[in-house]
């Protein structure tokens, strides 16, 4: 993937048209995760300042995806494991390094070193397949209202670890970008207890083209959003609170079903377990019509700190 050229009067789409307005959050989005080659298996993507403490973990994920499918595009990724390491600068830009584990007959593993100022920030491994087909089972998609019956939640919160609570509102437009719609949220600043599952419908805001590995590493992206918040709901905490203090510590996912990110996916999410200050998180993702099309499980640092240590 190459970068869109810009120009002091305007921008260049996607489809080469030049435009005066400013690009959407989408657009935006996109053109981060096109990565400038720099050297054999090196790669510099940019980062976004949305006014929290760090990047967002989704960022870095995604473009390690990319880094990784850069080099393997002749097969298509079906599982990743990561590590964040560090909290990313989101004003400077990260080098992502790809060693190349291995070229099977059938599987490709790639290995990713995420990093700012020479200190990794993320390690991740990627796993490639050739299209095989085999025996396909799947558990259900939950019974859910649809989104068009739901308000869109992007305007009003935004579910990332880093967020800094007096920032929020001055920091919403960017999460356009991603419309999600949640089925009986939290109330941020008044949180109750509640089961440690939820369920969020959620698409890009706008068409997405390219090829399909693109889709897979936006909802690389995307699966980030909320999902340690399914630990914290049983406790009546959220990110917003001064004296919560959370993190992705890890985050593993696998890729099944086709899908597009422009439109609607569930994300079918639980916590089965929290303790020592850590919070294991479970997703499914389904496209609207029940297709199971990738699992997420991520651990988190959920700690609740004396308030003003925060």
């Amino acid at each position: 993937m190459h970068t869109q050229d810009q120009n002091a009067g305007g921008r260049t789409t996607a489809n080469g048209i030049t435009s005066g307005e400013a690009p959407s959050p989408l657009e935006q989005l996109l053109g981060l995760f096109q990565l400038q080659p720099i050297a054999p298996d090196h790669f510099v993507g940019q980062s976004l300042d949305l006014g929290f403490r760090n990047l967002f973990g989704g960022h870095i994920l995604g473009q390690s995806l990319v880094a990784a499918g850069n080099t393997c595009e002749h097969r298509n990724a079906h599982s990743l494991h990561a590590y964040f390491i560090r909290g990313g600068n989101p004003l400077a830009p990260i080098d992502y390094q790809v060693e190349r584990v291995r070229d099977g007959k059938s599987f490709s593993v790639r290995r990713v070193v995420a990093s700012q100022g020479g200190q990794p920030i993320l390690v991740l491994s990627s796993s490639f397949q050739v299209d095989e087909p085999g025996f396909e089972h799947q558990v259900e998609m939950p019974q859910v209202p649809p989104p068009e019956s739901l308000p869109s939640a992007a305007r009003s919160s935004r579910p990332v670890p880093e967020l800094i609570p007096s920032q929020a509102e001055s920091q919403a437009e960017p999460d356009l970008a991603i419309e999600i719609r949640p089925i009986d949220p939290v109330d941020r600043f008044h949180p109750e207890p509640k089961a440690p599952r939820q369920y969020v419908w959620f698409r890009a805001n706008g068409a997405v083209q390219g090829y399909h590995a693109l889709h897979k590493c936006l909802l690389a992206y995307a699966s980030d959003f909320g999902l340690l918040g399914t630990s914290l709901r049983p406790h009546a905490a959220t990110y917003y609170q001064p004296d919560m203090v959370t993190a992705s510590l890890d985050h593993a996912m696998w890729f099944y079903n086709d899908f597009r990110i422009d439109d609607w996916l569930l994300y079918a999410c639980e916590s089965p377990v929290a303790g020592h200050s850590r919070g294991l998180n479970h997703g499914h993702i389904f496209r609207r019509d029940g297709k199971l099309v990738a699992s997420v499980t991520q651990e988190g640092l959920i700690r609740r700190v004396p308030a003003g240590a925060a």
